[in-house]
């Protein structure tokens, strides 16, 4: 029996979700919707769907739908799975999960009373690159992490439309970006929880009402250290999203570009591991797992993580961040 999931969005980020999905023998796209009807017939008709639509009213109470990937601008995220969720539906959220802690903690709250699963799209955990450096650290290879540094940054381009509206984004390029780099480390560092944050966060490139640049200072529970960079239009980046540093008592770590430095002596010797060749930084291969392993969860009722926990985590992180910098305090989590 196949898995029926219609596809809420129509955007960018749909394309990668339906082509992974569409390798899945199993699994059938039977919807896909769009504030813009045309843009959800014109996606409908590249994918081979059948039904296109503006709003998701026809498709909450259906019998016939399984679960739902929603990939809309972030204001839509919670009431758009809430809907679903109530209506006995699993639900894949594109990060981040809402657009705060509390809009997180409702989501939660739903699934949990309906039985329902979530899962959030912090697709760098179905990463080659990154699985590799998570398991080098929890190895011990490179010892006790006692610093990292991450980046979320684009170089000399930023985004456009709702991206740069606070009303539908929640914020600007911590939102965007740094959570891909908060979560990237969280997940390399064995899913740490955050104790306390400290933030500087600004507006330096756009005529918007969100950030486009952001430092973050993550204390973890296990003791570690974490920079985190977000920004667009910086006329420099130190490494492509994602992309971090780990600083250990007996050698260093990086990923993208992906190698080790370790302790020889007083010198030291760089390994680069024989790791598949990309064909592009966010490849394909990343959201074909992230839905493979979806259906999966939805097959045996697994609850996914990345999931409600691992979402919420980075919600708070970036509430903390945001009210950080307002006050020029470290915000306590713990």
């Amino acid at each position: 029996m196949k898995t029926r999931i219609a596809l809420i969005g129509a955007g960018f980020i749909s394309d990668y979700h339906a082509r992974g999905l569409q390798t899945l023998a199993d699994v059938e796209i039977v919807a896909v919707v769009s504030k813009n009807l045309e843009n959800a017939q014109k996606f409908a008709l590249k994918y081979n769907i059948e039904e296109a639509f503006n709003d998701i009213s026809s498709l909450v109470k259906r019998d016939d739908l399984d679960a739902v990937i929603i990939s809309t601008p972030n204001q839509f995220h919670a009431p758009y799975a809430i809907d679903f969720l109530q209506n006995g539906k699993d639900v894949f959220l594109e990060k981040p999960m809402g657009i705060s802690g509390d809009e997180g903690r409702k989501i939660a709250e739903v699934a949990k009373k309906h039985n329902q699963l979530v899962m959030v799209g912090h697709m760098w955990r179905f990463d080659t690159d990154t699985r590799y450096i998570r398991d080098t650290v929890d190895s011990g290879t490179i010892g006790r992490v006692f610093k990292t540094k991450g980046y979320g940054i684009h170089e000399n381009w930023g985004p456009s439309g709702w991206f740069t509206k606070k009303e539908l984004a929640g914020g600007g390029a911590l939102a965007d970006m740094g959570v891909h780099a908060i979560d990237a480390v969280r997940y390399i560092l064995g899913d740490p929880k955050p104790a306390k944050v400290y933030a500087r966060i600004s507006t330096e490139f756009g005529d918007y009402d969100v950030d486009d640049t952001g430092i973050l200072v993550i204390t973890w529970d296990n003791g570690t250290e974490s920079i985190i960079e977000s920004g667009w239009w910086h006329p420099h980046m130190d490494g492509p999203e994602a992309s971090t540093s780990l600083f250990g008592t007996k050698g260093y770590a990086n990923l993208f570009p992906t190698f080790l430095k370790m302790k020889d002596g007083e010198g030291t010797v760089t390994t680069v591991p024989e790791l598949p060749k990309r064909e592009d930084h966010c490849d394909q291969i990343i959201y074909t797992r992230q839905m493979e392993y979806f259906v999966d969860c939805i097959k045996t009722r697994q609850q996914p993580v990345p999931g409600l926990v691992e979402g919420q985590m980075v919600l708070d992180i970036v509430d903390a961040a945001y009210k950080s910098a307002k006050t020029g305090q470290v915000v306590n989590l713990i």
